[in-house]
């Protein structure tokens, strides 16, 4: 599939669009870490923002997780290597919360 020829001026907007959302992400990310927003709020969400974000870097961002616990994690409920949150199915959600409670 071709990509589509853009404007300079398109290509500026998308470039900003992608920054905010990449900023967004990263202000969910340390509102996790810092314990202002819970696992169970971050996945009640259903912006963008959320959604799009791969589920390795939620669970990164949990308190005490690394990248191989979070890998170990995603193996160990059946979730796939490259998925994002808003993929997750309802039974994936409820594990990862049984898994947290403490993130509730």
């Amino acid at each position: 599939m071709a990509l589509p020829t853009l404007t300079n001026d398109e290509r500026d907007a998308a470039r900003q669009k992608a920054l905010l959302a990449r900023q967004a992400r990263s202000a969910v990310r340390a509102s996790l870490k810092a314990g202002t927003l819970t696992l169970a709020q971050v996945l009640d969400r259903a912006d963008s923002v959320v959604g799009r974000m791969p589920v390795r870097q939620l669970l990164t961002a949990l308190p005490g997780i690394g990248q191989v616990r979070a890998t170990r994690l995603k193996d160990a409920l059946g979730i796939p290597k490259g998925r994002r949150v808003q993929g997750l199915g309802p039974a994936q959600r409820a594990k990862l919360l049984e898994e947290f409670p403490s993130a509730v």
